[in-house]
């Protein structure tokens, strides 16, 4: 099943000179947002923005980012019409053990190695405002950046347990989704509870320069070029466990 509309695409600011956005909390951060690590008051740095720009959100831990996490990001700038790619790297991951985590400044910066694009920034900003959850995240940025056209990006391995994240459908109510294939992970992500769900509001891929226009849910299934490289893989490289 499909959903197929029409959609203008506004002129849009050159994203050829970077700035950095300071936003002031006018109000104090929710109650889950102070208890989490790395919360703290004051300026809340965003990469580049402006209104009408179209940004991917490709959120994770980047333990370790990879060049499956760049070609991802690529397929999405080129397939979807954006102009930036924001990787969200984040304090931790509430459904996995954070025991042993790399600092936040040494993934960013091993993420900005990594991405090596004029169009893809690195940011930790969830570590300013505490959020722990995405739904918290998209929904602040959804706040304060209201005519930024956002969308959501992920790998097909994460949407098989999609339906495990908080508020997931709230996620899908707030932006629309984009999945890119990964290896081992195309069947299991479509019957998943998260797929099937989803597949009510699918775009056919040749309409997938339409979801960040679109209002959500709207969701995207994007083959092409994968990568076998997982950060999985190789962390336990490193550990000897396995092969890189």
């Amino acid at each position: 099943m499909s959903i197929g509309l029409a959609a203008t695409r506004a002129p849009l600011p050159s994203p050829a000179s970077p700035f950095i956005l300071i936003i002031m909390s006018k109000s104090p951060p929710k109650p889950e947002w102070r208890r989490a690590a790395g919360a703290r008051n004051g300026p809340v740095r965003l990469p580049s923005r402006a209104a009408g720009l179209r940004v991917g959100l490709f959120g994770g831990t980047f333990n370790p980012p990879h060049e499956g996490h760049r070609l991802a990001s690529l397929i999405a700038l080129s397939r979807l019409g954006l102009d930036r790619v924001w990787w969200l790297v984040t304090p931790g991951n509430p459904l996995k053990q954070n025991n042993g985590l790399p600092d936040l400044a040494e993934r960013m910066a091993a993420a900005r190695d990594m991405a090596r694009h004029p169009r893809i920034d690195v940011t930790g900003f969830e570590a300013e405002i505490g959020a722990r959850y995405t739904a918290d995240t998209i929904g602040w940025l959804r706040r304060r950046c209201p005519d930024t056209r956002f969308v959501w990006i992920m790998g097909a391995d994460n949407l098989a347990g999609f339906n495990r994240w908080r508020n997931w459908r709230g996620i899908a109510d707030m932006v629309g989704v984009a999945v890119v294939d990964r290896p081992a992970s195309t069947l299991r992500a479509t019957r998943s509870p998260a797929g099937a769900y989803l597949s009510a509001f699918q775009l056919r891929e040749h309409e997938a320069v339409d979801l960040p226009n679109l209002k959500p849910p709207a969701f995207v299934f994007l083959h092409g070029p994968r990568s076998e490289m997982s950060s999985t893989r190789l962390r336990e490289a490193k550990a000897g466990d396995a092969p890189a």
